[in-house]
């Protein structure tokens, strides 16, 4: 498992996805310290820039761009049936490789989370932005990890996740917030920490329970996807 493990991140961090890792954090971090260099009240810029374009968008889209990474290059260029014929149990392939996502992932959102909570002027609450953030890479890197294995272009099919379902229906569909993952990491960062910046609106139980679930769920379904690889070769 350790092997694998470092196997994937070799692989990540030696292409150019790892690149598209960092400019949305440096634009995050970018914007909550212009605005503080302009003495903006943090109740003025804290909803925009930390929910709308932190939670929003920075955390998913790197969880997409990594968890989609660590298995859609060997998908495509048809090595993952050659990895599949070593003596590897399948649960060991996956967790292996969620567990080097999901911690790339929760680096890489939660410190410029923590940097912006900071210059809002609290520590305990970019305490609680990390927090939420990790729990967030967590979850999401479970799903698009999975999304890897169930189809050919996992990337568009994350996106209409994040900008369709979580964007557009989580904001003005009440039902649709109990399985939005932004939801969730918006709900625990703002009760462990309350407020007004944050409206998380599902409850704290809805958000631990079902991020709970979307990690062990997407993961088992994962490594029963992964077995089918063994004996097809190729995603349906």
């Amino acid at each position: 498992m350790s092997t694998v493990a470092m196997i994937t991140a070799r692989g990540l961090f030696g292409r150019r996805r790892a690149l598209m890792l960092l400019p949305l954090p440096l634009l995050l971090i970018g914007l909550a310290a212009l605005c503080k260099s302009f003495d903006v009240e943090p109740t003025n810029w804290g909803q925009p820039v930390i929910e709308a374009l932190g939670f929003a968008v920075v955390l998913p889209v790197i969880a997409l761009i990594v968890g989609t990474g660590v298995l859609g290059s060997e998908i495509d260029d048809g090595t993952l049936v050659h990895i599949l014929t070593k003596p590897l149990p399948r649960r060991d392939i996956i967790l292996a490789k969620y567990l080097v996502a999901a911690v790339v992932t929760a680096i890489t959102t939660s410190i410029p989370l923590y940097v912006v909570g900071l210059l809002t002027g609290s520590a305990a609450f970019a305490g609680a932005l990390a927090i939420a953030a990790v729990v967030g890479s967590f979850a999401y890197t479970a799903l698009f990890v999975l999304l890897s294995l169930l189809t050919r272009r996992p990337v568009l099919l994350g996106l209409v996740y994040i900008l369709i379902w979580e964007g557009l229906l989580g904001r003005w569909v009440s039902g649709t917030r109990v399985l939005s993952i932004e939801q969730y990491v918006i709900t625990i960062a703002d009760k462990i920490h309350p407020t007004t910046m944050l409206t998380g609106q599902v409850s704290v139980t809805t958000a631990v329970v079902m991020s709970a679930l979307f990690v062990v769920v997407s993961t088992v379904v994962a490594i029963n996807r992964l077995g089918s690889f063994s004996l097809a070769g190729e995603t349906s």
